[in-house]
C-alpha cells in the first residue's frame, strides 16, 4: 500500500455561544487543520491538528498548514509499512514542527487500521475498557459562577474538574478554588495555570488552600521554575506545556519535579510518540491525561483510542473540545461526552469518517 494523494482542509470551529478564557487570553473560535491521506487502494486515513491560538504553545494553525504543505509532496508514492517508518520519513522532510507531523501520524494510523480492519486502540496495544472518563475545564470566570458550573458538571457525571487560574488577581484565583471545593467536594481537582504563575504565587496558593485536595497543572512557565519550589509544595504537580517530547518527559521524571502529566497527542508528535510516553508513565506509575488542545471528531477519536489503552489506575481522563464546539465532522458516529464518559469508537481505524462536504474543499492537494 502506497500513499497516492494528500489533501489538506482548513476548518473553523466556533464555540457554541461561549468564550473559553485562559490565563493567556480568551477564545471564541479555533482554526483546525485536517489531513486526508489516500492510498493507491482507495482507502483514506484522516488526521487533525488544532493549536489553541498562536501564543499558547510553539504551534499555530498557519504554521501547521505550512509545515504540512512542505512535507506532503515527499509522501506521495511512499510505501506505508507502519507509522514509525512514516514518522522517520517526515523527520527527513522537515525539522521540528511535531504538532503538524502529528496530523499525518494520526492519519497513517487511521489508514492502516481501515485497510486491515483494526481499531487504532488495538494497534496501540489493545483497549482495557470500552469507555473512558472525561473531565471538565472551568474557564476563568467569576468565582460564584465558576462554582455553579462546577456543581452542575459534577451532577452531570464528570468525575474530575480542572480550574483555570492565572492572568488576574491571585486573590480571585484562591477564592475560586475554595468556592469550587465547597460547592462540589470533588476530590479530583486540578488547578491549571497554563504557565502563568510566578513561583511566589504558587507557594501562596499552596498555603492558602492547604486543606483542599488538588493538583497543580503547569503552574509556572518552565521546569526550572517548578523545580525551584517543588520541595516546598504540599500539593502534587503535573506538567503540561513543558512536555513537548519524550525527552522532556524523561528529563522531568529524572529531576523528580512532577507527579504526573497533562499530555497532548499533537504536542508529542502523534499517537506513536504518545504510546511511548504512556509506557514510560506506566513504568514509573505516573498518572496522566490523554488530551489535545482543541479540534473536532478526528482528534477527539485519536485521544479516546490512546486513552483506552492506558492502565485505568493511571488515566486521569480525556478533555475534549466537543462540549464547547457546535460542529461534528461525522454525523453518523460523532465522538461525544455523555455523562462525563466517552465511548471508544468501534469502527476500524479511528472509527470516524467526515461526512461528504463537511470539511469544505481542500485548501491544498498533492498527488
Amino acid at each position: 500500500m502506497r500513499i497516492a494523494e494528500v489533501h489538506l482542509y482548513q476548518v473553523d470551529l466556533p464555540l457554541e455561544g461561549a468564550v473559553y478564557r485562559m490565563s493567556d487570553g480568551a477564545h471564541t473560535a479555533l482554526d483546525s487543520t485536517v489531513v486526508q491521506i489516500v492510498s493507491d487502494t482507495g482507502v483514506s486515513g484522516w488526521g487533525e491538528t488544532c493549536p489553541i491560538g498562536p501564543t499558547h504553545a510553539a504551534a499555530h494553525a498557519l504554521g501547521a498548514r505550512a509545515a504540512l504543505t512542505q512535507m506532503a509532496p515527499g509522501l506521495i508514492g511512499r510505501e506505508v509499512t507502519g507509522p514509525a517508518a512514516v514518522r522517520r520519513a517526515l523527520h527527513g522532510l522537515l525539522h521540528g514542527h511535531d504538532y503538524a507531523k502529528a496530523a499525518i501520524d494520526i492519519a497513517v494510523h487511521d489508514l492502516i487500521g481501515k485497510a486491515h480492519g483494526l481499531r487504532v486502540c488495538d494497534m496501540l496495544g489493545g483497549a482495557t475498557t470500552g469507555e473512558v472518563d472525561s473531565y471538565w475545564s472551568l474557564t476563568l470566570d467569576d468565582p460564584d459562577e465558576t462554582a455553579r458550573v462546577a456543581a452542575e458538571k459534577i451532577a452531570e457525571g464528570y468525575p474530575r474538574l480542572q480550574i483555570k487560574v492565572g492572568g488576574r488577581p491571585l486573590e480571585t484565583d484562591i477564592e475560586t478554588i475554595r468556592k469550587v471545593w465547597e460547592a462540589t467536594g470533588c476530590t479530583r481537582l486540578v488547578v491549571d495555570a497554563n504557565r502563568a504563575l510566578l513561583t511566589r504565587d504558587v507557594l501562596r496558593v499552596d498555603r492558602a488552600c492547604a486543606d483542599i485536595p488538588f493538583a497543580f497543572e503547569q503552574p509556572c512557565a518552565t521546569v526550572d521554575e517548578i523545580a525551584a519550589v517543588r520541595a516546598q509544595l504540599d500539593h502534587p504537580v503535573y506538567l503540561d506545556e513543558s512536555t513537548e517530547s519524550l525527552g522532556d518527559v524523561l528529563r522531568a521524571i529524572s529531576l523528580g519535579v512532577c507527579d504526573g502529566f497533562g499530555l497532548k497527542v499533537t504536542r508529542l508528535g502523534g499517537l506513536g510518540p504518545m504510546a511511548t510516553v504512556r509506557d514510560v508513565c506506566e513504568a514509573r506509575s505516573l498518572p496522566h491525561t490523554c488530551d489535545d488542545s482543541w479540534g473536532g471528531d478526528i482528534i477527539a477519536a485519536a485521544c479516546v483510542h490512546i486513552a483506552a489503552t492506558v492502565d485505568p489506575r493511571l488515566l486521569e481522563g480525556v478533555w475534549l473540545a466537543e462540549p464547547f464546539v457546535g460542529l461534528h465532522y461525522d454525523s453518523a458516529y460523532p465522538v461525544r461526552v455523555e455523562g462525563g464518559r466517552l465511548r471508544v469508537p468501534t469502527g476500524p481505524g479511528l472509527g470516524v469518517v467526515p461526512d461528504d462536504g463537511a470539511l469544505g474543499a481542500p485548501v491544498a492537494s498533492f498527488a
